[in-house]
Formats: C-alpha cells, sequence, structure tokens
C-alpha cells in the first residue's frame, strides 16, 4: 500500500484509485484478517478485484460482499474515492462544507451531495458515555433566522414573538481543557435544563454559568458560580467564554456556509461541529480522518430516515 495522506490534496490523489480505497477500509475495519460482515466467519476467498468483493465460504444469502457492506457506505452506487474525498473535508473544513461545494467538486448532484454530508454526519455522532468533570461551562444558544433579514411572508408566517420564541435552542456542556457536548433543547424551563446538567456533568464538580433562572437550584450538587453578562462577562475563573466561543464557530458555520438550517435536522450538524470541535487538537487533518473511518461501521441512514418517514437504523 502507498504512503497514506497526509493533506487533501494527497487524500484525492490518493483515494482515486479504487484499489486503495478498499485497502485502506479493510485493513482498518478487518486489522487481523477479513471477517464476514454477514455471519462473522473468517473463513473468506481472496479478494476479487474484477467485483471488488470476497466471498464467505460458510453458506448463507449474501454470502459475496464489499468493504461497503455494514457501513454508512453501503447501498450506495457512489464510489468510495468520492465518499472518501466528502468526508476527509467535512472532518477537516473548520466552517464546514456545504453541499453545493462537494457538488461542484465531486461531480455529483446537489441532492445527492446533501444526502452523503448527512449521512457522514451520522458517522461523526460521538456516543461519549463518561460525565463532564473539573471545571464546566453551561449555557445555551438560540439557532434561527433574523426576522428583519427575512422575506415578508415568511416573517408572518414564522415570526409570532420576540426574543428567542420562534428559534431553536442548543444547550452546550464545556469541560475545560476536555470535550463539549451538546443537544437541542425543547425550551429553557428549569427541569429540562436541570435534567441535561446531570445527565453530562459529574456532580461535584465546579459548574460555570449565566444569570439564567433555570440554573438556580444547582448549588447542592455542584459548586455553581454564576456570571451575570449584565454587569461583566469575567470574573477570574468565572465565565463562560469558552462556550461562548464554541457557539461562535457553530454559528459561522451555520450562517455562512450552510445559511439553512431546518430544525429537524439541526442535530446533525451539532454533531459535526462537536466532532471537528473535541479532536482539533493533536490529531491533525490525517488523525481526524482516521477516526472518522473508524465510526463507519453498524450505522446506516436510509432517505426515508433522513426526510422523517421512518426511523434511522443504527446498526446492521
Amino acid at each position: 500500500m502507498k504512503q497514506e495522506p497526509e493533506s487533501l490534496q494527497e487524500a484525492i490523489l490518493y483515494f482515486s484509485d479504487p484499489d486503495n480505497c478498499v485497502e485502506y477500509l479493510s485493513a482498518r475495519r478487518w486489522p487481523d484478517g477479513v471477517i464476514c460482515p454477514i455471519c462473522g466467519s473468517d473463513r473468506v476467498s481472496a479478494y476479487d478485484p474484477k467485483y471488488g468483493t470476497w466471498q464467505c465460504s460458510t453458506h448463507h444469502p449474501r454470502r459475496r460482499f464489499s468493504v461497503k457492506v455494514g457501513t454508512i457506505f453501503e447501498d450506495s452506487a457512489i464510489g468510495l474515492d468520492k465518499w472518501l474525498a466528502a468526508l476527509w473535508m467535512l472532518v477537516n473544513c473548520k466552517n464546514g462544507i456545504s453541499s453545493y461545494e462537494i457538488a461542484r467538486d465531486l461531480k455529483v448532484t446537489q441532492k445527492t451531495a446533501w444526502f452523503m454530508l448527512q449521512r457522514l454526519r451520522l458517522v461523526l455522532h460521538d456516543d461519549y458515555p463518561d460525565k463532564l468533570g473539573g471545571e464546566v461551562e453551561v449555557d445555551e444558544t438560540f439557532i434561527g433566522g433574523k426576522a428583519r433579514n427575512m422575506h415578508f411572508d415568511k416573517r408572518e408566517r414564522c415570526i409570532t414573538g420576540t426574543g428567542g420564541k420562534d428559534k431553536a435552542i442548543v444547550f452546550g456542556a464545556l469541560e475545560r481543557g476536555g470535550k463539549i457536548k451538546t443537544v437541542v433543547l425543547g425550551n429553557r424551563k428549569k427541569r429540562g435544563v436541570h435534567s441535561e446538567v446531570k445527565a453530562n456533568v459529574e456532580a461535584g464538580s465546579a459548574l460555570y454559568s449565566d444569570a439564567l433562572k433555570s440554573y438556580d437550584g444547582l448549588l447542592g450538587q455542584y459548586d455553581h458560580r454564576v456570571i451575570d453578562h449584565a454587569e461583566k462577562y469575567v470574573d477570574g475563573k468565572v465565565h463562560t467564554n469558552g462556550l461562548e466561543n464554541f457557539w461562535s464557530l457553530l454559528k459561522r458555520g451555520l450562517k455562512g456556509t450552510y445559511v439553512s438550517v431546518e430544525p429537524f435536522h439541526l442535530f446533525r450538524y451539532l454533531d459535526e461541529q462537536v466532532f471537528r470541535y473535541n479532536n482539533r487538537n493533536g490529531l491533525g487533518d490525517a488523525g481526524r480522518f482516521h477516526l472518522a473511518v473508524s465510526r463507519i461501521v453498524g450505522k446506516r441512514l436510509a432517505f426515508a430516515a433522513l426526510t422523517g418517514k421512518v426511523q434511522p437504523t443504527y446498526a446492521c
């Protein structure tokens, strides 16, 4: 196998060879030898470059399989050269990359590019099981278009109140020097906010928030400190500037790159930004790509599930 790519230019050249794509993915998916994704048997014939498949020696349906089977790429007619190039750009472009850019760069339709990106965002979802600890900032933000930028008809239809009434609410918890977790909230009432804090932050941690009343009552379980933004933004260690920085990156991508994001899909764009933020140090472009590739197995997202007609499948 040729030397693996370290930059976008090298990735485009490297993955333009279908054999490199198969060798790269199979080496990471089956480091100890190819295993049938249907039955788990290691009695598999040699790779057939003519069909791009292996064949399982055990008799069962779908004995012949490719490296795509059981991954986010399964049942896609798009070549791995385009899939892997799109994934490289998605995980390494700081402000994201739009479906129109992918469509132009990879010579596919915009609808196909949009579907590809949504499937790849499922790969980036991080089921980080551990709670955050130490010093943790918590905050929430509103996501939605500004009324003054809307056409009159849309403004009449969508804007029914002031402030954040008609916008999506995103809650975030950031461990200083560590990871961030985000979730879309239905409202900012105390019950929902307390539930997310307790689900994501270890009891006893130092907790920093703004003066939103929904955070009242956490002092018994956390070392809760409050910064009132009406007075100041920093008081020693008491601030939420780390999360404000993340919100800035998120909104820069949503407003500048994606322009219009439906609330139904907002959590996917959060997964994308959280992945890049949590893996921003120490890995480099190639490292982030390798990490994303390690998550492609056992995830499926059909177009019907993406558009809300059926529930998505997370395991083969």
